[in-house]
């Protein structure tokens, strides 16, 4: 089965197409690109219309002129609504359009490509795939916030969690390579890319992450506060300062780039070993602060069997998880260094042999959850219904 799996970003779509199932004869990937995307996310028509052209015919070329067998798509956000994927209705479209106001870009962005997909190839099916969904474990007492609870009933205010798809994929993979069963996994588990996550897993299940009602809370990140006293955003208000700018403010000018000028974790490692001081401010606020939830994210699953670090900077910035593991003797976790800066690309463990439990290095691929998702969803027989399929 030829799947292409659509993972739309604030300003890039990535796609890949990838061949799926046991009884295929050389299952991977076929096409791996990405294309930019407008700044503003304005998706128009004829945008959309270029860049499915241009996906149609590098598919075309690779396949010797075969479509897709289903498209999966990357949703950011499904709130309360979604926690499997689903297939693409013009229902399930609406519902993603509903919860834009949570994820406004990536939401928008996924309805839109959902579209012009289906005018491009109508009969194929399409899946969304949401990264809240594996966060719907977490009880309630680690999901509310301390609000009336009308906020929580009218609104939708609670903690949803990101980067689930990446960290349901690592999960699967981490417990391969120890050797646990699937469903008896206890790790933490830091997702570490311009967007930072990390997440708390018991018995294979999400019961507490840093991200919350949007990808805003928790962790310093690219451009992103992370997480905030709430007084700042009504003193800011009564310095005259709009919703919109205040947004502005603390998504796309905070993070690393309001510390150190820039969101590129290379490029303030480097800063700070020329000594950089607010190139090592950011670096040491960024690594404490993950620090911190890692170990109260310990305890949270009763003591990890493992610590996993994966996304952009997890997998690639040698001295950053230096940083973050000098801060972490009081678990009795110390890195190896010659692990540490190993070139291997796999799975890898950067701890040394004493350390309580492993710590590790898991790639990410979203994409190949997605693809195994969508698969998965379309090979499953419908169910008929007093209204028919």
């Amino acid at each position: 089965m030829l799947i292409l799996v659509l993972n739309p970003g604030s300003s890039s779509l990535k796609y890949q197409l990838r061949r799926i199932g046991p009884s295929e004869a050389s299952p991977g990937i076929l096409l791996d690109q990405a294309i930019d995307s407008p700044q503003e996310g304005t998706l128009d028509p004829g945008f959309l219309g270029t860049v499915f052209d241009v996906i149609d015919e590098a598919i075309r070329d690779t396949t010797g002129g075969t479509s897709p067998d289903a498209i999966g798509h990357r949703v950011v956000h499904g709130g309360d609504r979604f926690s499997s994927p689903n297939r693409v209705t013009s229902d399930v479209m609406g519902a993603i359009e509903a919860l834009g106001e949570f994820a406004p870009l990536h939401n928008a962005a996924s309805v839109a490509y959902m579209r012009a997909a289906a005018v491009r190839w109508p009969r194929t099916p399409q899946v969304a795939v949401f990264d809240t969904a594996f966060h719907r474990t977490i009880p309630d007492h680690a999901s509310r916030y301390a609000v009336p609870e009308e906020l929580d009933t009218k609104y939708g205010i609670r903690r949803y969690g990101f980067h689930g798809i990446s960290v349901e994929i690592v999960c699967r993979d981490t417990g391969a390579f120890l050797g646990v069963p699937p469903g008896s996994l206890n790790a933490v588990v830091a997702h570490l890319g311009n967007g930072a996550s990390v997440t708390a897993v018991r018995e294979g299940c999400s019961v507490d992450t840093s991200m919350g009602m949007t990808p805003l809370e928790g962790l310093v990140m690219g451009t992103r506060s992370g997480d905030l006293d709430p007084s700042v955003v009504t003193l800011l208000q009564r310095r005259g300062l709009g919703p919109d700018e205040i947004d502005e403010l603390l998504n796309h000018r905070s993070g690393l780039l309001g510390l150190a000028g820039s969101a590129d974790m290379r490029a303030i490692q480097d800063a700070a070993l020329r000594g950089d001081p607010r190139a090592i401010l950011a670096s040491d606020m960024a690594a404490y602060r993950l620090a911190k939830y890692i170990a109260a994210y310990n305890m949270v699953v009763g003591g990890a069997g493992a610590l996993v670090f994966t996304g952009g900077i997890g997998e690639h910035s040698v001295q950053f998880r230096s940083r973050v593991m000098s801060l972490l003797g009081p678990l009795g976790l110390y890195v190896d260094e010659d692990r540490n800066q190993s070139r291997d690309t796999g799975i890898r463990t950067i701890s040394t042999d004493g350390s309580r439990f492993p710590v590790l290095v898991v790639p990410s691929d979203e994409e190949r959850a997605i693809a195994e998702e969508t698969a998965a969803v379309v090979l499953r027989p419908l169910v008929p219904t007093a209204r028919g399929y």
